[in-house]
C-alpha cells in the first residue's frame, strides 16, 4: 500500500486540471495552501469571476487523525475510533453561461489502522454532470467517456457505478436527481490495492476528456435574463444536496476540516422560489421531463 504514490498522482492531477482550465478561461487560478491544526493540510486553487467560470475550485487535501469520524465509518463500523489518514482531489466548476453545465469530480483514498495493527484502505470517487439546459449529445458524450474509463477493468463496473451515481446524487426531499449523473464509487478495496488505484487514476484522467469538450461547446452560447434566472434557481438544488446529503461535506465538517475548502463547491449566486414549476412546453420544463429522469445514455 503505497500512499506516497497516490499522493504524487493526486498532486499531478490537480496541476494538470488547473493548467487545462486556465487555457479555456484565460484567467489564472489563485493558489491557497493551508495546514490543519489536527494534522495534515492541502492546497486549493480557486477562480472567481473568470471569463468562462463564474466559480471554480480544484482542491487537494491530505489529512489525518486519531479517531475516525462517524461519516467515514458508516459502512465500516468496526473502524470507529481508529487512527486514519485521507487524501484526495475534489473539484466543482460553475460556468457563467447557463447553457454550460456544472460539474463535479472527486477521487480519494482512506487508510485506517485497526487496534491489532492491521492497515486497511479503500478508494472512492466519481464525476457527474449538472446541466441547466439539457443537450442529449452532451449527456451521451459524458457518459460514454465515463464508460471508457471503466471498461478496461471489466464490463460490469460501468453499470454498477452509474447506478450508484444515480442513487447517490438524488435529492430525496425533492424526489429528483441533481443532474444527469455519471459514475460514483466508494469503499473500493477489492481485488487489491494496485487495481483499485488504477481504477481511480483512470476515472480521474478521463475527467478532462469528458467535460472540457462540453464546456468549450457551450461557453459562448447567447443567453438572456430568463436563462440566467433559471440557472440560479437550479443552483439551489446543488446547494441543498451539498449541505444536506454529500458525505464529503459532512466528513469534512465532522473531522474539523477547513471550512473554506469544504464549501469551495458552493455556487457564487443562487435563487430559491416557493413551490415554483416551469411551464409545460418550455426549455426549462424539458430539463425536468427529459434529463432529470433515470436513463441509460450509452
Amino acid at each position: 500500500m503505497d500512499s506516497a504514490a497516490v499522493k504524487k498522482f493526486l498532486l499531478g492531477l490537480q496541476d494538470a486540471i488547473v493548467a487545462r482550465l486556465e487555457q479555456v478561461d484565460e484567467e489564472k487560478f489563485r493558489r491557497d495552501s493551508w495546514e490543519r491544526q489536527n494534522g495534515g493540510g492541502g492546497c486549493c486553487f480557486i477562480l472567481e469571476e473568470g471569463k468562462v467560470l463564474e466559480r471554480g475550485g480544484v482542491a487537494f487535501s491530505h489529512v489525518m487523525g486519531d479517531k475516525m469520524p462517524v461519516s467515514a465509518t458508516a459502512h465500516r463500523p468496526e473502524l470507529a475510533g481508529c487512527s486514519w489518514e485521507a487524501m484526495g482531489v475534489s473539484l466543482v466548476l460553475h460556468p457563467r453561461n447557463p447553457y454550460a453545465p456544472a460539474t463535479h469530480m472527486n477521487v480519494r483514498m482512506f487508510m485506517a489502522k485497526k487496534p491489532d495493527g492491521e492497515t486497511v484502505f479503500w478508494f472512492g470517487g466519481g464525476t457527474d454532470l449538472t446541466p441547466y439546459y439539457g443537450f442529449a449529445e452532451d449527456a451521451v458524450h459524458f457518459h460514454q467517456t465515463c464508460k471508457n474509463a471503466l471498461d478496461p477493468f471489466g464490463a460490469h463496473l460501468h453499470p454498477k457505478f452509474k447506478k450508484w451515481c444515480d442513487d447517490y446524487f438524488f435529492l430525496k426531499h425533492r424526489n429528483e436527481p441533481r443532474g444527469v449523473g455519471g459514475i460514483f464509487f466508494d469503499d473500493l478495496s477489492e481485488p487489491d490495492f494496485d487495481t483499485c488505484f488504477a481504477i481511480q487514476q483512470s476515472v480521474a484522467n478521463h475527467f478532462i476528456p469528458a467535460y472540457l469538450p462540453i464546456l468549450e461547446r457551450r461557453k459562448d452560447t447567447p443567453y438572456g435574463e430568463r436563462e440566467r434566472d433559471f440557472q440560479l434557481y437550479r443552483r439551489g438544488r446543488y446547494v441543498e444536496f451539498n449541505l444536506v446529503i454529500d458525505r464529503g461535506t459532512i466528513f469534512g465538517l465532522q473531522s474539523n476540516g477547513r471550512t473554506e475548502s469544504i464549501l469551495l463547491s458552493m455556487p457564487p449566486l443562487v435563487k430559491w422560489r416557493y413551490d415554483w414549476h416551469p411551464e409545460k412546453g418550455t426549455p426549462e420544463a424539458k430539463l425536468h421531463e427529459e434529463f432529470l429522469v433515470p436513463k441509460d445514455w450509452v
